[in-house]
């Protein structure tokens, strides 16, 4: 059995650690967080111990840690976790500093401990299934990706001051899920950004409306749209167009009964919001991580791939304020 410590017990914990107990092979072994009610009550959900965090990397028995703590406090822990020799599960992303992230994966390299990044889109069965026909030849080679991501509203102004921006927080995951679909990466982006939605946004130094645009080596291109608004609920589309054809992935909606009147054609609304939405890619990442712990597999996506997102996300913010595009350097 493999012991899994969760730091971190807000929302995202809480959602992986739904997936653990779901799951064989592996327990929430130790939950710890810097507000003891959070911890104590998923506890008692759990049935884990409450420890704090320097008993945790301390313990012998612990096997791996869930970072689900804020993202300033990653570094720390990456670099705690690794040296204590414990297998690292980390959400998006690492930090919000590629050169601290380089450090992270130096230190994570030199002890030699497994490490996932947790973007679990590419978990996510459409998604997955929408890849496995592009990896079979199904429509050619590709050509274009198309990417839609927007949220229902707008996070507090109070999270949007400390995010990063909307393309460090918010587009980091297409950024991450072009990288996938495209299968080569990008040498290129221009993006374009407004504030439309919440004029408080704009005064916090960020955009809540963006567009960006990749292109490849070999020439392929990417447009990705992000909104901090959706009227009509969590819009999450993907469309590949290739030389053979085309592929398209819709959002995910809450029923698939539809009613046909006089008034025409009406469907259920799509899920309100990520957790809904991606639950079943979140139970698959986990059971990704306990099958790398189990059979000693590379995890994929690893730390390269979040480094990675990031640099993409800062060129993309980059490109916005000089209102050019901006070379991708990945070294």
């Amino acid at each position: 059995m493999i012991n899994i410590a969760l730091l971190g017990c807000g929302r995202i914990g809480q959602v992986h650690a739904r997936s653990l107990m779901g799951l064989e092979g592996a327990q929430v072994a130790a939950v710890a967080d810097a507000m003891p009610e959070a911890a104590n009550a998923l506890a008692v959900r759990t049935g884990a111990k409450v420890m704090e965090v320097e008993d945790v990397l301390a313990s012998s028995d612990i096997d791996a840690v869930v970072i689900g703590t804020p993202t300033t406090t990653h570094y720390d822990l990456i670099h705690g976790a690794a040296r204590a020799g414990k297998a690292i599960f980390c959400e998006k992303p690492i930090d919000l500093n590629a050169g601290r992230i380089r450090d992270c994966l130096a230190v994570v390299e030199q002890h030699g401990v497994p490490f996932f990044i947790a973007f679990n889109r590419r978990f996510d069965p459409n998604f997955r299934a929408l890849k496995s026909q592009i990896d079979a030849g199904r429509i050619g080679k590709v050509e274009m990706v198309t990417i839609l991501s927007r949220d229902p509203s707008p996070p507090p102004i109070g999270y949007i001051k400390t995010s990063g921006g909307l393309f460090r927080d918010m587009m980091i995951h297409d950024l991450d899920m072009a990288r996938f679909l495209l299968g080569e990466d990008p040498v290129e982006v221009f993006a374009h950004g407004s504030c439309l939605v919440d004029p408080a946004i704009g005064q916090a130094g960020d955009v809540d409306t963006a567009m960006v645009s990749l292109r490849t080596g070999s020439g392929k291109l990417c447009q990705i749209s992000n909104s901090r608004r959706a009227t009509y609920g969590y819009d999450q589309r993907i469309e590949v167009h290739g030389s053979a054809g085309m592929l398209r992935a819709d959002n995910v909606l809450t029923s698939t009964v539809e009613v046909s009147d006089a008034g025409g054609f009406t469907r259920a609304p799509t899920e309100p919001f990520f957790l809904e939405r991606y639950a079943a890619a979140y139970t698959a990442e986990m059971q990704h991580f306990v099958e790398v712990l189990t059979a000693g597999t590379p995890p994929n996506p690893s730390g390269i791939d979040g480094l990675k997102a990031q640099v993409m996300a800062d060129a993309a913010q980059a490109s916005y304020e000089a209102g050019a595009p901006q070379a991708l350097d990945f070294s």
